[in-house]
């Protein structure tokens, strides 16, 4: 199963060049560009850890392009994604994310049934990931 979170992401893996030319968009366009990895990539999991600071005030996507080969170094085995925070008056908030590291193996996640009262029916969504202990869910 492949997670699909963010843009590009039912698109094949970008390319580092692909990379750089989305990131260089990004910054053109003012936003700040930063790294964040996880090891759970539950769609509602979206405090994912940050790799180093913002760059608020870069203006060559190159230095991300550094930072994203340190971080998959370190973190190769987890999911790694580009986020653009736009901090202009009135927005304020996030503009781009795509995932830019995936672990080799992506084992997707089960539907859990749950039966309630009134004969109701919720369900819930799991990583299997999850079932191992943080940092030792994937490798």
């Amino acid at each position: 199963m492949r997670i699909t979170q963010g843009a590009f992401s039912f698109l094949p893996d970008l390319t580092d060049d692909q990379i750089h030319a989305q990131v260089q968009y990004c910054i053109d366009n003012g936003w700040a560009v930063s790294l964040e990895f996880t090891d759970d990539p539950h769609p509602r999991n979206t405090y994912w850890d940050m790799w180093g600071h913002p760059m608020f005030d870069n203006p060559d996507a190159a230095a991300l392009i550094m930072e994203l080969k340190d971080c998959r170094k370190v973190y190769g085995d987890r999911y790694i994604r580009v986020v653009a925070f736009d901090a202009s008056h009135g927005w304020e908030s996030v503009k781009l994310s795509f995932i830019v590291n995936r672990p080799a193996d992506e084992p997707g996640f089960r539907l859990e049934r749950q039966e309630t009262a009134g004969r109701r029916i919720r369900y819930t969504t799991k990583p299997y990931a999850a079932d191992r202990p943080a940092g030792s869910r994937y490798g």
